[in-house]
């Protein structure tokens, strides 16, 4: 009789975790899409703050799916001459949206607040789409669930152009580091 309620009382234990650990659907709440760039003139960042998403709640973190975009034309660096060249480099009328499709989630160690991760996905950029592995942590406060991570991308892997004017003379590296930070969910969090 004693191994049944311990059983009992042990399912009950994980039923109650797991239902703590479930990740349920959730709208992008907001967000940020950045890029940091080196040119001949000099280091600039752009950004959008022109997000949409989805996340597709899972039992455990692991299971998450999801998709993140924003309209390529979006993205500033407060410099009118630099973001037309930007835009041109995209070829924004022909390929309008970037896209972060997540396949799959490899939850790493767990700090005080937060989990380290590697989000598992393809990145879709000037036409062009790609696997990547983009490092982040996530935190999980409320209903709400945040991103932080960033990623190396070369524009030259996504048949990005246009990255030198002048004949030659000015230059933007084709290496560049894109970010995210985005928040899902309703209420209150991080």
């Amino acid at each position: 009789m004693r191994r049944s309620w311990l059983g009992v009382a042990v399912v009950a234990l994980l039923a109650r975790a797991l239902g703590a650990q479930a990740y349920a659907d959730a709208p992008l709440a907001r967000g940020t899409l950045s890029f940091d760039a080196k040119a001949t003139l000099g280091a600039f960042t752009g950004s959008t703050t022109s997000l949409k998403g989805l996340l597709e709640g899972a039992p455990t973190l692991s299971g998450v799916r999801g998709w993140v975009e924003a309209p390529a034309r979006s993205l500033s660096s407060q410099n009118g001459k630099r973001d037309r060249d930007t835009w041109s480099s995209l070829e924004v009328e022909k390929y309008p949206t970037l896209r972060f499709q997540l396949d799959s989630v490899a939850p790493g160690e767990a700090q005080r607040d937060s989990t380290g991760v590697v989000l598992l996905g393809r990145l879709t950029l000037h036409g062009q789409t790609h696997p990547v592995r983009l490092p982040g942590w996530v935190w999980r406060r409320g209903g709400r669930l945040r991103f932080r991570g960033a990623v190396p991308v070369n524009l030259k892997e996504y048949r990005v152009g246009g990255l030198t004017k002048a004949l030659g003379m000015l230059r933007m590296d084709e290496h560049i580091i894109v970010r995210v930070d985005v928040t899902f969910g309703a209420g209150e969090g991080p």
